[in-house]
């Protein structure tokens, strides 16, 4: 066999990026932990003997972080005061928890695909399912971490005033079912931001809702229920939302079809997705890439080890969702905002 190193040569580049970048992930994860990245962007210049000093931790350990960080691009290296620092961009990906941009969350998912790599290579002969429950914890809390600044972001000031109607019922006094809530991010931004309306987060999974309940505070308008999307008790609902789960279940259509019995007539669901196009070749994209790992990953096998009809994936578009939603009794549906990583779709009996 002749290689052709025209060709051989960019895989190798890539090889290398790509086993630098996966040996980076945990210190990642160490540097988000230890509040490195958070001193840095803070107190920045500092020396690997100034940053131990003000994290409390042991400076040869820090002279290697720094360097890994700064060849990974991540830190900034001064080298005229032999320092380290965060330029603003980096401190909003990396240091900054309420920035939009902060990309921290997907390290700590990352974590547990790692931890559980051997249940997934088992369910890949087998067929089986990974459940939910059966991930490692850092999964949740790294989920939703990954996506509560989109939320925060996005979700009042854009998302709900694209929905025909919504934010008047709301405002005025609405019940709302956030269903697939995790640890409760989604439905509590929306509690807090509408004080007449009733908000009911519900997820199968009881552990999450177990720290949901934990941050609900003094907010008398919320509370989490443990139950599954296709059979949740209570109906009468004006509005019911479903962030970045939907592609996750093992049954879509029921799930659909049982919220829309659920709904009052005048009801909407808004089902909130990975950004996608119908078709793999819409896809083969730097988004697309992270999102169909995670979706061999995380999404289709938590599918299937739910009852299945049909998992659709974290890369499904709007096609194939539409085609969901039709079956579950829906007869209105359409893209109505999106952003590069989300694509908010509403749906109206």
């Amino acid at each position: 066999m002749t290689l052709d190193m025209t060709k051989l040569e960019p895989l190798l580049g890539t090889m290398v990026n790509e086993l630098g970048a996966a040996a980076n992930a945990a210190l990642v994860l160490t540097g988000d932990k230890l509040g490195l990245f958070r001193a840095l962007a803070k107190d920045g210049p500092l020396t690997s003997a100034g940053l131990a000093a003000k994290t409390g931790t042991h400076e040869r350990y820090i002279r290697e972080w720094l360097a890994a960080q700064a060849a990974s691009g991540f830190v900034t290296y001064e080298a005229a005061v032999e320092g380290f620092s965060l330029s603003p961009e980096q401190a909003a990906v990396f240091a900054d928890e309420e920035s939009l941009f902060n990309m921290t969350g997907g390290f700590y998912s990352l974590s547990a695909v790692f931890t559980d790599e051997p249940k997934l290579t088992e369910a890949f002969k087998t067929g089986k399912g990974v459940g939910w429950s059966e991930h490692s914890n850092c999964l949740f809390c790294g989920v939703d971490r990954f996506f509560r600044p989109g939320y925060k972001a996005h979700l009042l000031a854009e998302w709900l005033p694209a929905l025909d109607g919504v934010v008047e019922k709301l405002e005025r006094g609405a019940k709302v079912a956030d269903v697939g809530c995790g640890h409760g991010s989604s439905t509590l931004i929306m509690a807090k931001a509408f004080p007449n309306s009733q908000f009911v987060g519900i997820d199968f999974h009881g552990a999450s809702i177990a720290h949901a309940r934990e941050h609900v505070g003094d907010l008398d308008n919320v509370h989490f229920e443990t139950a599954r999307a296709q059979d949740y008790p209570s109906s009468g609902y004006d509005l019911v939302t479903m962030f970045d789960a939907l592609h996750d279940m093992g049954d879509p259509v029921g799930a659909t079809a049982h919220i829309r019995k659920t709904l009052k007539r005048d009801g909407t669901l808004m089902l909130v997705e990975p950004r996608a196009g119908d078709s793999l070749a819409d896809n083969l994209n730097p988004v697309g890439r992270v999102f169909y790992a995670f979706s061999a990953s995380v999404c289709v096998p938590s599918g299937l080890g739910q009852e299945v009809g049909e998992v659709l994936g974290g890369q499904a578009g709007d096609k194939r969702i539409g085609e969901v939603v039709h079956k579950g009794g829906f007869t209105r549906f359409r893209r109505a905002a999106e952003t590069p990583f989300n694509a908010v779709l509403e749906a109206r009996p």
